[in-house]
């Protein structure tokens, strides 16, 4: 499957945002220890903004970014949201509830608690109308949201935004499942080259797990939080060089993608 890349947003631990994360990743470089500060945002109504968790600020912060590095209006985007667990914060809180003797659960609570929750607030944030799908599939979350998306582009010859986004669990569920940071990543996807055009990704399934390495800084962040195994790639458009990114998958399985730079 083939796309041109047009539009790219980051957030994560000494990421913040594509122009910065990109001289970070092009040069290799140690990134910075520094906690992930998550933008509001101003595109929702003040009331919904106030209901909003991580989760959901994270994915509307790259989408974001992506549609305008892109300059496209998001209205017109198809949306694939992709996650491995969603709000841990929200679901945390409605265990806390649950647990309790007051067991009322608040209607913000329970709407946010559904895993196409940011894919809601999207189309409040841009009143985007076009098709939009969520999904999970663990940690190779972000492998399935770019298969998702590539699909779409093949199959419906129309623009598509890519949002994976993932958010650490308080504890007790971290001790289970632990997220390692906040860490988001968008796409913007074309079927064509345009005059915006970044960069001609190749993608195909292969049957071998990954065999690159990262620099031990982003090797450990790409192991801890699934929405970071966007890392590889982000890597490869970050150079003027490109080359072949490989993404683990399902089944030891994975996701090679050829990134030829515009």
């Amino acid at each position: 499957m083939r796309a041109w890349v047009e539009g790219i947003g980051v957030l994560g631990p000494g990421l913040r945002g594509w122009p910065m994360s990109r001289a970070a990743l092009a040069g290799g470089e140690a990134l910075p220890a520094e906690p992930v500060t998550i933008p509001a945002s101003d595109w929702l109504p003040p009331a919904e903004r106030r209901r909003t968790g991580a989760a959901v600020r994270v994915a509307l912060a790259v989408g974001r970014e992506a549609c305008e590095h892109a300059q496209r209006d998001p209205r017109t985007l198809a949306t694939v949201f992709t996650s491995s667990g969603g709000d841990g914060d929200n679901q945390h809180a409605i265990c806390e509830v649950l647990a309790s003797e007051a067991r009322e659960l608040s209607p913000t609570r329970f709407h946010n608690s559904v895993h196409n929750a940011p894919a809601g607030y999207w189309g409040v944030a841009t009143g985007a109308m076009e098709s939009s799908t969520t999904l999970c599939a663990y940690d190779w979350s972000f492998a399935a949201g770019l298969i998702e998306a590539l699909a779409w582009l093949t199959m419906e010859r129309q623009p598509v935004l890519l949002i994976a986004y993932d958010t650490p669990y308080p504890e007790p569920m971290n001790a289970v499942r632990p997220v390692a940071a906040v860490f988001g990543v968008a796409f913007v996807f074309t079927p064509e080259r345009t005059a915006r055009s970044l960069a001609m990704l190749d993608a195909r399934l292969a049957r071998e797990a990954p065999a690159e390495s990262l620099p031990a800084g982003l090797d450990a962040l790409c192991r801890g939080v699934p929405a970071a195994r966007s890392l590889p790639l982000l890597q490869k458009l970050a150079t003027t060089a490109g080359g072949i990114s490989a993404i683990e998958y399902l089944d030891g399985r994975s996701i090679r993608v050829e990134c030829v730079p515009c």
